[in-house]
């Protein structure tokens, strides 16, 4: 067997791992409704969502994923994770500033409205 295959499936890996961590960052605030022990880890996880999408950084995911896919052989991708996986199947045209700051804001807005729902219920005692 080549060699190379263990590193692409190794970027494959990641490109799942990622993306699970994204849906988490976008979406972690409900699951915190039924374990709330998640509270922990999720509010770090989103503030960095958040603060990737703010700042323009690139997650440090990224240029590994790209490193293990040179080491297997493939031409890596030059653009961000969410441009070259998530857009193209959100938007047909390439990611712009005003988009990630609509991402950054959106993964607050969504979290927030998790947690004001989840403190209503304590609120009211369910």
């Amino acid at each position: 067997m080549d060699p190379s295959i263990f590193f692409l499936m190794a970027a494959d890996f990641l490109v799942i791992l990622h993306l699970l961590f994204i849906i988490f960052v976008v979406l972690g605030g409900w699951l915190v409704r039924k374990w709330r022990w998640l509270i922990y880890l999720h509010i770090p996880a989103a503030a960095w969502g958040a603060l990737i999408e703010f700042q323009g950084w690139v997650c440090p995911l990224t240029p590994l994923e790209q490193q293990l896919r040179r080491a297997g052989g493939q031409s890596p991708y030059r653009s961000t994770f969410i441009e070259h996986y998530v857009l193209p199947v959100i938007y047909p045209e390439g990611l712009t500033r005003d988009m990630q700051i609509s991402f950054g804001f959106a993964v607050i807005i969504i979290n927030l409205a998790a947690y004001g729902f989840i403190a209503g219920r304590k609120k009211r005692g369910e």
